[in-house]
């Protein structure tokens, strides 16, 4: 595998990463997936040969009421290319025991750039397939181009028409039909009331043969304990005949026939990319430029009333919705360091205008326009990602519009009281939540069971709670000198009740939770945020101690680990069965997004000199190859906790992208200007 540019100007997009097929087996090559995603919250994602390994793939899956409703419509395509009297198939599917067809023989290499790319060869004829999508419409558009000699293409759709987490099978009730109309063939379940699937073929010839597909196996479902198996439905073929150096377009579109143009959707999005990924600066290292790039993925309309040009940031591909916590731990990274503060705005308002009780909602519902606000820290950092915003951006008026009064009403509805029993204590800390409860996050839960309860006082919830008080202490000082005199007394206690009762002197760090049966003195990374965040509780000892123990026991090559290996509930590898993931999530897996605030405390610690700021550099560096693996361009959810550090979860994260991409961006800024040491020597 290599890296390298084609066919695009010097200094646009990143490199592409380049997966040739014959430097990898077969496993490997299924265990990489590539993703394309557009604003509505639609996407395309498949593995680099082609071959779905998992129900959440799918050529088109649509964002049915943006950017939430998402539906599996066109799973995928067969394409058969006729080159010089011989027939070449170029998909590849699993059935139970096989791949057939087997096309991956048959692919020279997959390239992730502004389209998802294979290059086949058949017989004298190389074949370039391409995928776009279109940016504010749900539509998939598919380009091939035949070089060296042209052929016959035949494609066969394949439909699933069902939502995303469930599965497709031919022996359900289904009422699955074609007509044709409008140009285009329609395909729809008449028993279902999602959207039918437009598909239309520019100088293509459709030929009826409406069949039924069985037992096509995703073989990640079946490793995660579910159910792999799907039938799936074809309405018949279209057939191109492709001159040698010509094209072919095919498209499909929910809920109406699309007639986007290739070449014009992949320009426009090719500009996009290119504007994102010189916002990551002329010294910009291709990873950099790369995250910069796999930022866009993540950004997303949503309609919010009172707020008609909002946005939200989805927290990760292929399941997860929009999550208020990620949109704002994400946010500094995926917008701000790049210097999309329109959208950052967008993103503001519309949570902001869901603002209730003093908190912002912890995730939208999938499936309606409800909110959710089970989440204790997400309405802080809403205040935190609001004090970013500023210093990145400046803009006061938009901090005294919108950000500062709903910051002002989430401390004094915390201070007061709001759902969950959250509250300041006594001893100014906030407290909340119960034994069933699980607002942090660290939210795994089976049934009735907190995996990891941590009601009560939470380290990093009492860091943001400090943060906050000193944030509004400092920006109402000159508009309300009065609520700013306020703000400062409280931070003085929950400072000195901070270091009292989180302190774990035997343990030479924090407590994780100060919970009603008392202090739990589990090592996890969450210490780590009274180190990272602007402003620490602690003294500068304390912080050294903390950021010690978290490197000796918690630090990765890929992020922090969720509990020390030497916990007897550690767990050294996630995977397996439902239960067995959810007991794994927190307590020893890694998360990759940790490693923003690990390299911002341990910079703080080190006092930003040259040593320090190589050794960020090189923390950093391991994501570097991980971009070629799981989710080609993206960095992943989690990490085993045990080397090799396989990855699992999701293949794309937003706050994994943006903690990364944030503290990237925090080296390079350091090592464009070092700090002088002492001596005044740099």
């Amino acid at each position: 595998m290599e890296t390298q540019n084609h066919d695009a100007p010097s200094g646009s997009l990143p490199a592409p990463v380049v997966i040739r097929r014959r430097e990898h087996d077969a496993a490997d090559l299924l265990g990489r997936e590539w993703l394309i995603a557009n604003r509505l919250g639609s996407y395309a994602s498949s593995t680099v040969v082609g071959c779905n390994t998992r129900r959440y793939h799918g050529l088109l899956v649509a964002a049915t009421a943006p950017p939430v409703g998402r539906v599996v419509a066109l799973s995928q395509v067969v394409e058969r290319a006729a080159v010089g009297g011989a027939t070449f198939d170029l998909a590849t599917a699993e059935f139970p025991g096989t791949l057939h067809p087997a096309g991956l023989e048959l692919l020279e290499e997959f390239r992730n750039d502004a389209a998802a790319t294979f290059v086949y060869r058949a017989g004298a004829a190389e074949v370039v397939k391409e995928v776009v999508l279109a940016d504010s419409a749900s539509a998939v558009l598919l380009r091939y181009t035949f070089r060296g000699a042209g052929g016959r293409l035949t494609l066969r759709p394949l439909v699933a028409l069902r939502d995303f987490h469930q599965l497709r099978r031919a022996g359900e009730p289904h009422e699955m039909t074609f007509q044709r109309r409008d140009g285009a063939v329609v395909v729809q379940d008449l028993r279902s009331a999602l959207p039918p699937l437009c598909l239309t073929a520019r100088d293509g010839e459709f030929g009826p043969e409406p069949a039924w597909w069985y037992r096509f196996l995703y073989r990640v479902d079946v490793a995660r304990g579910q159910d792999g198996c799907e039938d799936l439905y074809t309405p018949g073929t279209f057939v191109f005949d492709v001159p040698d150096g010509g094209a072919c377009q095919f498209t499909a579109s929910v809920p109406d026939p699309s007639a986007a143009d290739f070449a014009d959707t992949l320009q426009r999005r090719r500009r996009r990319l290119e504007e994102l990924a010189a916002a990551a600066g002329p010294d910009a290292d291709e990873t950099t430029r790369r995250l910069a790039v796999a930022a866009d993925a993540f950004l997303v309309r949503r309609k919010v009333r009172g707020a008609p040009n909002a946005a939200t940031i989805l927290a990760g591909y292929h399941w997860f919705a929009d999550w208020g916590r990620d949109a704002f731990i994400a946010m500094p990274g995926l917008l701000l360091a790049t210097g999309r503060f329109a959208e950052a705005r967008a993103v503001f308002r519309a949570f902001a205008e869901q603002l209730s009780e003093g908190m912002v909602p912890n995730r939208f519902d999938d499936y309606s326009a409800a909110c959710h606000y089970n989440s204790i820290d997400a309405s802080l950092w809403f205040i935190l990602a609001g004090e970013r915003y500023l210093r990145a951006s400046g803009d006061r008026a938009f901090w005294r519009s919108r950000l500062l009064p709903a910051a002002r009403a989430i401390v004094q509805a915390y201070h007061d009281g709001t759902r969950f029993d959250i509250r300041a204590d006594a001893d100014g800390l906030l407290t909340g939540g119960s034994r069933q409860t699980q607002l942090t996050w660290m939210d795994a839960k089976l049934g009735s069971e907190v995996v990891t309860p941590r009601h009560g006082k939470a380290v990093e919830v009492n860091a943001l709670w400090y943060n906050a008080h000193r944030i509004l202490a400092e920006r109402c000082r000159d508009s309300d000198g009065e609520f700013a005199e306020l703000c400062a007394d409280r931070a003085a206690v929950i400072a000195a009740a901070f270091a009292k009762a989180f302190w774990n002197a035997a343990g030479g760090c924090l407590y994780d939770c100060i919970t009603p049966d008392g202090p739990d003195a589990s090592v996890r990374p969450n210490q780590i945020f009274a180190v990272s965040l602007p402003h620490s509780p602690l003294p500068g000892d304390k912080q050294r101690a903390v950021v010690r123990v978290v490197g000796e026991k918690l630090l990765t090559p890929l992020g922090l680990r969720t509990l020390s290996p030497d916990d007897g509930r550690y767990r050294r590898r996630y995977g397996g069965s439902w239960e067995s993931r959810d007991r794994a999530y927190h307590q020893g897996t890694v998360w990759a997004w940790l490693i923003g605030p690990y390299v911002e405390a341990y910079l703080r610690v080190e006092d930003y000199r040259p040593f320090a700021v190589a050794r960020a550099a090189e923390m950093l560096s391991a994501f570097a190859p991980h971009l070629e693996r799981a989710g080609v361009g993206f960095i992943g959810e989690i990490f085993d906790g045990d080397a090799p550090h396989e990855p699992r979860g999701c293949i794309a994260q937003a706050w994994s992208v943006g903690e990364v991409l944030r503290a990237k961006r925090l080296v390079q800024e350091l090592l464009r200007t070092p700090k002088q040491d002492a001596t005044g020597d740099a």
